[in-house]
């Protein structure tokens, strides 16, 4: 993507969800969601540690000041609470086909909300945002074979299996999606 970069993330909305830079208030609910096997089982395949999580959460205000791009905290807009997150980030993973420089999307929900649609919303909305900022750019994301409620979002929001690849040592399907 190029085009004005963004130091943090702007704040943006969905009929359900207010998405805005995390806090560091939401931290506690972040490293929660983090250590429940539902969320981490196709996600890196093991419940993360709450220092693995901190690292995570820190590298988010990097992407949007370096890049332009990143991560959102999804506040839920009945409730007020953290139930996830979603964005773009640029992991220079070493995979092939190599996917460095391009846009990657990707997204996590609380268990609390699985099923209720929101993720189908919250990417919807991200994309929205990168076509609105950005212009017309191709974003991909990976996905693990057996994620098949994380496929038929991708799917829904227009994304098309590109190749079935590894990635640390695990079957992924590489999706992409053009604006």
């Amino acid at each position: 993507m190029s085009g004005p970069k963004a130091t943090s993330a702007p704040v943006i909305e969905t009929q359900r969800t207010i998405l805005r830079a995390h806090r560091l208030g939401d931290f506690d609910a972040y490293a929660t969601m983090w250590t429940d096997p539902v969320v981490t089982r196709f996600i890196g395949g093991k419940p993360r540690t709450r220092e693995e999580s901190w690292m995570r959460f820190l590298r988010h205000a990097g992407l949007w000041s370096l890049l332009g791009y990143g991560f959102w905290a999804i506040e839920e807009k009945a409730t007020g609470r953290f139930i996830g997150e979603a964005g773009f980030h640029d992991l220079k993973r070493d995979m092939e086909p190599s996917i460095e420089g391009i846009p990657e999307a990707g997204w996590a929900l609380a268990p609390a909300v699985h099923g209720a649609g929101f993720a189908t919303e919250v990417v919807g909305r991200i994309l929205a945002w990168g076509e609105e900022t950005f212009g017309p750019a191709k974003t991909v994301c990976i996905i693990d074979p057996e994620n098949v409620a994380s496929l038929n979002v991708a799917k829904k929001c227009g994304y098309r299996e590109v190749v079935r690849t590894t990635y640390h040592d695990a079957p992924t399907i590489l999706l992409e999606r053009l604006a």
